[in-house]
């Protein structure tokens, strides 16, 4: 009986050193320098090129960064990777989130944690659990979207909008953009937004179903990479390249292919790699207790085939680092 209380004792004992090590492991965790980059989706060369952005800030920077993303732009994806990396406690994690809302509490999760949270690109219903937030102008894109459609087309006519989901706070911010852009010019009939789940075999269709119920569409704004992707291809399925105009929000290679073939006549290019370079100064400015600021907003350009060998080139998304 004593044996046993004495085992039990140690177990006790054992048990609370054991915690004990556990928290003073998890607080040196939060000051290692370590930073987690979590992308909206892996493999999106605007996310690559945002990846570059930040790694080589980085490494002058002297910090160490581990990327993760998921197979999709989904919340259900996502928020398993941020719940484990905050069980990892980084200093810090730059995220693109991939919902407004759904992404609220895992990451207000990660920040009660002590973690420092820059949102990259994407953003939350209540950011100010972050400590900074970085994006493109994504109104004044879609606006400048309208305006490449409208310069194409100067007689005006039918034209609609392929996003990806509700709910995405960039994506949102373009369709507006461009609607109020769109809403200033009478002579324009705007038939609205169809959301393609970020899908380019999904947006195909919803081109194609557009063309058959109004053959006489001139003109499509994509809002990101893998709309624009589906986008042309529908056009080109439905034989309507000559008279569709398209312009897509982003510049990866498929976008950039598309538009030396004419088949899309101008892309809305953001700065992924400035984002993650910005991220990166806001996140160690945070870990270090300095000077913060709370909202950035990057540029973008139109590329066309007048300036894609040109100025342009500059500004195309990279496949790899």
């Amino acid at each position: 009986m004593i044996k046993s209380r004495k085992a039990a004792v140690a177990l006790t004992v054992a048990s609370v050193s054991a915690v004990m090590l556990a928290g003073c492991s998890s607080d040196s965790g939060s000051g290692s320098g370590k930073i987690a980059f979590i992308q909206g989706v892996s493999g999106d060369e605007f996310y690559i090129s945002m990846q570059c952005g930040i790694e080589a800030a980085a490494k002058d920077a002297g910090l160490t960064v581990d990327t993760q993303g998921p197979a999709k732009f989904d919340p259900t994806l996502q928020k398993p990777i941020v719940d484990s990396v905050v069980a990892s406690r980084p200093s810090a994690i730059l995220i693109a989130p991939t919902d407004v809302a759904a992404m609220q509490a895992p990451l207000a999760a990660a920040a009660n944690a002590g973690i420092k949270v820059v949102l990259v690109d994407t953003t939350l219903d209540d950011p100010s659990i972050a400590a900074s937030a970085i994006s493109s102008d994504n109104v004044g894109g879609g606006a400048e979207a309208f305006k490449a459609i409208e310069s194409l087309n100067p007689n005006g006519g039918k034209v609609l909008i392929i996003s990806t989901d509700p709910g995405v706070s960039t994506v949102d911010a373009r369709v507006k953009g461009f609607e109020d852009a769109a809403a200033e010019n009478s002579s324009f009939d705007y038939l609205g937004v169809q959301y393609s789940h970020n899908d380019p075999a999904e947006a195909a269709k919803l081109v194609s179903a557009a063309l058959a119920k109004d053959p006489d569409i001139v003109g499509v704004f994509a809002t990101n990479t893998f709309s624009a992707e589906g986008t042309a291809t529908g056009v080109r399925q439905a034989g309507k390249q000559d008279q569709v105009k398209i312009v897509g929000f982003d510049a990866g290679p498929a976008q950039v292919k598309q538009l030396r073939e004419g088949t899309v006549q101008a892309l809305i290019a953001q700065q992924p790699d400035t984002i993650g370079k910005d991220g990166i100064e806001q996140a160690k400015a945070a870990i270090d207790g300095g000077e913060v600021t709370k909202d950035i907003s990057t540029g973008f350009h139109v590329i066309t085939a007048d300036n894609i060998d040109g100025e342009g080139a500059q500004y195309i998304y990279k496949s790899a680092c």
